[in-house]
C-alpha cells in the first residue's frame, strides 16, 4: 500500500485498526429522511459522539462543515424511484473527491442484480484510479437481486466480501451473517478489513449493539451503520456506545449502560 493510502486510512481508522463509520448518503436514494433533514446538526452530534468517519455525497461535502471527522465521498447512486434501484451508477470521480478533501471514497455494488456486470466494471476502474491516486476505497458489497433469497446467507456474504477484495477494495462493507462463527468465515475469506452494515432500522438498540459486538469477536474491524445511528433518539449517545464496543472492547451490557446514561 502506498504512503498516500496509509496516511488517508489513518484519518478513517484509529491506531487500533478499527473504525466507526456513519454513512449518510440516503438523501439521494430516499430524500431527506428523518435524521438527515439538517446535515450540519447531525454531523456535529456524531463528532461529539466520537464517530471516526462519515460517508456523504459530493454536494453535502460542499454545503456542510465536516471538521474533525474522516471524510469518505460516495461515488455511486440510485433512487428508490428508479425502475431498477439496484443499479448503482457512478456520479462523481475519485479526483473530484480529492479536490473536496476526501480521505477516501466508497462505491456500492449489488451482486446478483440485473446490471451487476456494469457495476463490477465500474468498480474495477475506480479501484485502479484509487491505486493511482493513493485513495482508500471502501466497497459496499451486498448480495441483492432477483435470485437472492437471503441477503445474510453466510455463503453469499462470504462470496461478495471476497469479490470486493479481489477487485481492489481496501475495506469491504457487507451484511452481518447472524453469528460469530459464520461471520468469522466471511472475515477469513476476505484479505482486506471488513466492516458491517447496519441494515434497516433495528427493533431495538440491544440488537444493534449485540450485532456489533459479535462482529468484532469474529474479526471484523468496525461498523458502517447509518439509520440505526442518525435516526436514534440521541445520535451522540449511541455513537459513544458503538465506539466503546469497537474501540474499547466493551460488552453489550456496558454499551447499554452508556445508552441508559444518555
Amino acid at each position: 500500500m502506498n504512503a498516500g493510502k496509509k496516511r488517508r486510512l489513518s484519518r478513517i481508522f484509529r491506531k487500533d485498526g478499527r473504525t466507526v463509520i456513519v454513512p449518510m448518503d440516503h438523501g439521494i436514494t430516499l430524500g431527506p429522511v428523518v435524521g438527515l433533514e439538517n446535515m450540519h446538526v447531525i454531523v456535529d452530534k456524531l463528532v461529539v459522539g466520537g464517530v471516526d468517519a462519515i460517508v456523504v455525497h459530493k454536494g453535502i461535502v460542499q454545503t456542510t462543515q465536516l471538521h474533525d471527522v474522516g471524510l469518505i465521498t460516495h461515488l455511486s447512486a440510485s433512487t428508490s424511484l428508479s425502475p431498477d434501484p439496484n443499479w448503482k451508477v457512478q456520479v462523481t470521480s475519485v479526483l473530484q473527491a480529492l479536490k473536496l478533501g476526501a480521505d477516501g471514497v466508497s462505491i456500492h455494488v449489488n451482486v446478483g442484480a440485473e446490471r451487476e456486470n456494469a457495476m463490477l466494471a465500474e468498480m474495477g476502474m475506480i479501484a485502479d484510479e484509487c491505486e493511482e491516486l493513493g485513495v482508500p476505497l471502501l466497497a459496499m458489497m451486498y448480495p441483492r437481486g432477483p435470485n437472492i433469497q437471503n441477503s445474510h446467507d453466510p455463503a453469499l456474504v462470504k462470496h461478495v466480501a471476497r469479490l470486493g477484495a479481489e477487485l481492489g477494495a481496501d475495506v469491504v462493507k457487507t451484511n452481518y451473517t447472524g453469528s460469530v462463527e459464520s461471520f468469522r468465515e466471511v472475515v477469513k475469506g476476505c484479505p482486506v478489513p471488513v466492516v458491517i452494515a447496519g441494515g434497516p432500522k433495528a427493533r431495538n438498540e440491544e440488537d444493534v449493539l449485540r450485532m456489533v459486538h459479535e462482529s468484532i469477536q469474529a474479526g471484523g474491524v468496525g461498523v458502517s451503520i447509518g439509520r440505526n445511528v442518525f435516526q436514534y433518539k440521541n445520535p451522540t449517545i449511541i455513537a459513544k456506545a458503538l465506539s466503546s464496543i469497537v474501540h474499547e472492547d466493551a460488552t453489550v451490557r456496558e454499551g447499554l449502560k452508556i445508552l441508559e446514561g444518555g
